[in-house]
């Protein structure tokens, strides 16, 4: 069997026959072994696009969560309801008190709204971890992720401290799968706040793998500055990367100048998109 990434939550949509769209991420992965199901968006649109994809959800093994912001764990409670009990691997952050800052007096959550005792009475088995790991054959999940080139953070996303400070939050639960195939390794981006180029960097040393077929989720590009955007642009020449499907934070500018710059290579993983190698 073919190992297919389908894009069930994203900002936009890729097909218009019932497929819902919203801000957030959500892809369902099948292999040959297994099936699981990657981030969850914000619960709005994740069942009626199961039904709509024809995608069980009882059929997973696990749930992966690349971070702890709302709009990548909402859809939590719906997908316990249909498979109970169930791994939910994730940084031990996952759960820290996220806020979004516009100002020094106005702020917004963003972190995950359950608590983490109402999840677990749904079935919720959470696997908190820190490092690289092969979740199931050649399905790996990253783990903490060096910073060796500064991210793009935003500088909107703050957390509070041990001593009750707001400070810029690092999103050390920044977490990216990565699958092998006989064409190269399919990389899987929650938002890639660790930095694309890094992440990059870590699945090829920690897989010993130096052949990347595709790149599929949230780049975090849409934050970046020019220079970062080419820097991020040369890095996925020099891997010869042969297919690239943004979504999500990648933003409409970015995603633009991605489509006119790897042609044919590039695609929109928008909700309702399916990638087969």
């Amino acid at each position: 069997m073919m190992t297919r990434v389908s894009i069930l939550c994203e900002n936009s949509v890729a097909e218009p026959y019932g497929i819902i769209g919203e801000h957030g991420f959500s892809a369902f992965v099948e292999t040959a072994d297994l099936n699981f199901l990657f981030d969850t968006g914000q619960g709005k649109v994740l069942m009626n696009n199961c039904f709509i994809m024809d995608k069980n959800l009882s059929s997973i093994k696990f749930l992966v969560l690349s971070h702890g912001h709302y709009d990548h764990t909402l859809g939590l409670p719906d997908v316990l309801l249909k498979k109970n009990p169930l791994d939910v691997y994730c940084h031990p952050d996952v759960f820290a008190k996220r806020y979004w800052a516009y100002d020094d007096s106005k702020s917004k959550f963003v972190g995950i709204p359950f608590r983490r005792e109402y999840l677990e009475s749904l079935g919720a088995n959470f696997k908190f971890v820190r490092e690289f790991m092969e979740l199931g054959k050649g399905i790996y999940l990253s783990g903490e992720v060096p910073r060796n080139i500064p991210p793009e953070f935003d500088d909107h996303m703050e957390i509070f401290d041990k001593n009750g400070q707001r400070i810029k939050d690092p999103l050390w639960d920044d977490f990216t799968i990565a699958i092998d195939t006989k064409k190269g390794l399919v990389i899987l981006l929650g938002c890639a706040h660790a930095g694309l180029i890094n992440i990059l960097q870590h699945i090829i040393e920690k897989t010993g793998k130096d052949r990347i077929f595709a790149v599929i989720g949230g780049t975090h590009l849409g934050f970046s500055t020019k220079a970062q955007i080419e820097e991020a642009v040369e890095i996925l020449e020099q891997y010869q990367i042969q297919k690239i499907g943004v979504s999500h934070c990648t933003g409409l500018q970015v995603s633009g100048f991605l489509s006119n710059h790897f042609a044919d290579r590039f695609f929109y993983a928008s909700a309702g998109a399916v990638f087969e190698i």
